[in-house]
């Protein structure tokens, strides 16, 4: 897997090892493509193994809500058996609730006729997982080394200075892209304003396999189930996203007054709380590419868009950009095109910008919408979210499209 040949040209190269530029790559090989895929990371490193998790600082701070549409894509690339042998949470349940109000909403996947809504899992075992999957692929791995230049409609070179040639080249290289800034492919973007605070928790009770979500005029607060290697029920991923001025305050507490915060701020729902573990915050951005492709360029994932974590939905975009682009490209290598085919690469940005801009849409009205607090509003809201509890129908159409099935 990691380069030990001297070939330097491939139909497609990929910068970017992570969820979802690895989850490109295995794709590609599957169709017989000749890959390459660039990651600053060592494969040694991506596939040690994690400690047993015994305690809250024993699992990673990043986790992501897997979809079901999601899982069938790292299934149909072959690496979802091998994620999945590793700790991971099934989820059942959703129970979203007003902090500032009375409405609540309960999904079931028992309703729609599914084991789970989706899985939580912590992103190290993802990527972990696609790496050794492409350990038995033919992806050629260039491990330990970066991108230092993009070579418009030819490739790119590395920092060593070694140039890999291809006929297109995908950017996978997260938020701050910089293949997205070479190629001069202009965001619109905001700060939201909000850091997201990230940790892991052990709570009292079990959290039942539910995935809870709090909304408050300052943000939403996320605990997602999580197990470790005994199964057990009381430890969760939490997601606090806040103002930043309140983040920072909320970080600049010692642990048990951070507790006490988040025990308040959470409702009891859980219990008490155990232990909490080391706090990071994230500062949150939307920002969304004009343009996805460029000549010989493609981007997915985070290069082409950032997104509120609000609804957990930023891996599965990234990994709906991932099935629609090995789609074209299945065509495109059917009827024997390049991989660089610029109708091609239209063809997909028009068929992701559309879907991607309509979540960032709808993400940030309910943002907007949960921070406002004049009382008609917060009538309306709690009201609305009481009848669509119990409007089985669309809820379930709701929670089907969360999953990726409609």
């Amino acid at each position: 897997m990691t380069c030990t040949s001297n070939l330097s040209h491939f139909d497609v190269v990929i910068a970017g090892g992570g969820m979802i530029g690895s989850a490109v790559a295995l794709g590609l090989a599957h169709q017989g493509w000749q890959v390459a895929l660039v990651e600053s990371e060592t494969v040694e490193t991506l596939l040690q193994p994690a400690k047993p998790a015994d305690n809250v600082e024993d699992f990673e701070p990043r986790v992501s809500a897997i979809s079901l549409a999601s899982q069938r894509l790292l299934e149909s690339v072959g690496a979802w058996s091998r994620i999945a042998a590793q700790r991971h949470c099934d989820y059942r349940k959703m129970t979203v609730w007003d902090g500032d109000g009375t409405g609540r909403i309960h999904f079931d996947a028992a309703e729609l006729y599914a084991t789970s809504l989706g899985t939580i899992i912590e992103n190290r075992h993802i990527v972990r997982g696609l790496f050794q999957a492409l350990a038995d692929s033919s992806v050629t791995v260039f491990d330990g080394v970066r991108v230092s230049r993009w070579l418009r409609g030819r490739g790119v070179e590395l920092e060593d200075q070694r140039v890999i040639t291809a006929d297109l080249v995908v950017g996978a290289d997260g938020g701050h892209s910089r293949l997205r800034q070479w190629a001069g492919l202009a965001t619109r973007e905001w700060d939201y304003d909000h850091q997201a605070i990230v940790c892991t928790v052990k709570t009292a009770h079990s959290h039942e396999f539910t995935a809870w979500q709090r909304f408050s005029q300052t943000g939403p607060l996320a605990f997602l189930p999580l197990t470790n290697e005994q199964r057990s029920e009381h430890f969760c991923s939490i997601v606090w996203s806040q103002q930043t001025d309140e983040a920072r305050r909320l970080m600049a507490l010692d642990d048990d007054a951070f507790d006490a915060e988040l025990s308040r701020a959470f409702e009891g729902q859980l219990g008490e709380l155990e232990a909490v573990s080391r706090r990071f915050a994230f500062p949150l951005r939307q920002r969304h590419a004009k343009d996805y492709t460029a000549e010989g360029l493609a981007l997915v994932g985070d290069a082409a868009h950032t997104i509120h974590p609000l609804a957990g939905q930023g891996a599965n975009l990234g990994y709906g950009d991932v099935q629609v682009l090995l789609d074209e490209l299945a065509k495109a290598h059917k009827a024997g095109l390049p991989a660089g085919d610029a109708l091609v690469l239209a063809r997909y940005q028009r068929r992701r910008k559309g879907d991607n801009l309509t979540m960032m849409a709808a993400m940030e009205g309910f943002k907007q919408l949960f921070a406002r607090d004049e009382l008609p509003v917060r009538w309306m809201r709690n009201a609305g979210m009481r009848v669509l509890d119990r409007m089985d129908g669309i809820k379930n159409k709701v929670a089907a499209m969360a999953m990726g099935d409609l």
